[in-house]
């Protein structure tokens, strides 16, 4: 087998492949990050003879084009955290960095831990524009703090007291946010009063178009997962979270390959008699922001959970080590419940992508490249006399 790793940018990527049974490298190329450099990449590949698989650094906005480009053409792609590419570049025999060292150190990466240990990619159109939606909105949120921030340093020179009487975040409100405005309409219009009614009107702005993110995050993400939403501790956003940055359960064949991404595995911590496990720092950080939600507020208000807490303090664990168990079982819930809502909604199996563990994986055939290329709607080309698949595949800004 040959694994193929990518170090992507903006205008070209690297590409460099290794043979998976000797690690070395067999060729590399440099292509432009467009539709050209696509089919170049695999007429090249398909060159190689060889069955093989791609390894594409996890960075979706420079990774995303490419990685889509090679699902469509019936590629078998895995994403690498860009930790590891660090990793395995520092045991480079090759000093320094460039653009070929980091393709190569991203297929020894893959190398190294092994294929199936790392998630396929997979094109879930809905959990795409639900991570956008919920994505923007976040940006939306920080945006409007540090406008909130200002009007309040405004309003300390302007009106001491009127600043002094608003309660801490009061000004994402809208009846605060009146109120701060028709005090500045009977102000004298100076140029720190015009200032502070810029920033009202802009704060106002802002919370208008959060609302409505969250409206309609909450019914994307109902007509995507409702069971998801009928458990208790997890609300829209939180559920938005967890499809949008999953990007697809069909990538993980167990709940245990989901746990790891989300970082709420179990990580041995055991010494001579002592056998424990401690928390995860690594995987999807807002995953497991979102998991650690959702455990604190199943400990405040379910009644199986808090009778499971007591429980588990009797036998002598700690409040860390309790939260990592309810951390796990819930990552196995959320894996059950995105990976049924795929079933349901009818989406196709990827060819690549094993319905459980220990299934092997089959080729993809002609009949099921043609039918995702329909569906994408692209057109098919000859490229240096192979017939590929041409990528008419919009850009996301």
């Amino acid at each position: 087998m040959i694994v193929i790793g990518a170090d992507t940018h903006k205008r070209n990527h690297a590409l460099a492949a290794v043979d998976s049974g000797t690690g070395v490298v067999v060729d590399e190329l440099q292509i432009t990050a467009d539709e050209d450099g696509h089919l170049h990449a695999l007429a090249w590949a398909e060159r190689l003879g060889a069955e093989m698989v791609w390894a594409l650094e996890d960075c979706r906005l420079v990774a995303g084009r490419l990685e889509r480009a090679l699902i469509a053409a019936g590629q078998r792609v895995i994403r690498v955290p860009p930790r590891l590419m660090g990793q395995s570049r520092r045991g480079e025999r090759e000093i320094g960095k460039s653009d070929r060292i980091d393709a190569r150190a991203i297929a020894r990466a893959v190398l190294k831990d092994g294929i199936e240990h790392f998630p396929a990619a997979f094109l879930d159109d809905d959990a795409l524009e639900i991570r956008l939606l919920h994505d923007h909105r976040s940006a939306l949120i920080g945006e409007r703090s540090r406008q909130i921030n200002r009007l309040r340093w405004q309003l300390v020179a302007l009106c001491p007291e009127l600043e002094a009487e608003l309660p801490s975040r009061s000004l994402r409100h809208e009846p605060h946010i009146t109120k701060v405005a028709r005090r500045l309409a009977r102000m004298a219009p100076t140029a720190r009063v015009r200032i502070a009614k810029q920033l009202t009107a802009s704060i106002r702005s802002l919370t208008h178009q959060i609302n409505q993110l969250e409206n309609e995050l909450d019914r994307l993400v109902s007509a995507h997962s409702p069971g998801l939403l009928a458990e208790t501790g997890i609300g829209a956003l939180t559920a938005a979270t967890l499809i949008g940055r999953t990007a697809g359960a069909e990538r993980f064949p167990t709940d245990a390959h989901f746990a790891r991404l989300a970082g709420a595995a179990p990580i041995p911590a055991s010494s001579g008699r002592t056998v424990r496990h401690r928390l995860d720092r690594g995987g999807d950080r807002q995953i497991n922001c979102a998991l650690h939600t959702i455990a604190l507020t199943r400990m405040r208000l379910d009644p199986d959970t808090r009778a499971y807490v007591q429980r588990r303090k009797a036998e002598g664990k700690t409040t860390r080590e309790i939260l990592r168990c309810l951390k796990r079982s819930i990552a196995r819930l959320v894996w059950k419940h995105l990976r049924g809502s795929q079933v349901d909604h009818g989406r196709p199996r990827r060819p690549n992508c094993p319905t459980a563990a220990g299934e092997p994986l089959s080729t993809p055939t002609r009949r099921a490249r043609e039918a995702r290329a329909e569906d994408l709607g692209l057109t098919a080309r000859r490229a240096e006399g192979h017939r590929v698949t041409s990528m008419q595949i919009p850009c996301i800004s």
